[in-house]
């Protein structure tokens, strides 16, 4: 288990931009955490480091359920915030566990048991105003990150 403190909103986008850069294409990012508390900022990041397009507008697929976005690997980015455990389901986000993709699931709560594969668990909890405590299990994958000038474990 990774864990850090980010004291600021850049700090996460960071964070998130250096799991896009170490990313091989297959891995599920399942994100977990309150309201306001980061996830679509650190999919932004991911989007980053992941190569996606300046001019692609990252958010949070609330009332859509699920945007592509183009870069590197496609991401797949889902907000489950809406469904329960049976309409994930119908979204056939199966067709996208594959090694051309990364899939970025918030509220992946509401599916839990569902998404296989390359999984990588991250979770946010309030620490302050903009400071987040930010765990991530990597369930054996091995990212290449270095946040905040000192490599991770």
């Amino acid at each position: 288990m990774l864990e850090v403190v980010t004291n600021s909103p850049e700090e996460t986008r960071a964070l998130g931009r250096k799991v896009g850069e170490s990313l091989k294409g297959g891995e599920v990012i399942l994100l977990h955490g309150d309201l306001g508390a980061g996830k679509t900022l650190f999919t932004k990041g991911v989007a980053q480091g992941l190569g996606a397009s300046g001019k692609t507008a990252v958010v949070s697929p609330t009332f859509t359920l699920v945007n592509v976005y183009e870069a590197r690997l496609d991401i797949v980015h889902v907000d489950l915030y809406r469904l329960g455990f049976d309409e994930v389901f119908e979204l056939g986000l199966e067709d996208y566990m594959d090694r051309e993709h990364v899939m970025v699931v918030e509220w992946a709560e509401k599916a839990e048991g569902f998404f296989s594969g390359a999984l990588l668990e991250v979770n946010f909890q309030y620490e302050g105003e903009t400071s987040r405590r930010i765990t991530m299990e990597t369930g054996g994958l091995e990212l290449d990150l270095e946040l905040f000038g000192r490599p991770c474990p």
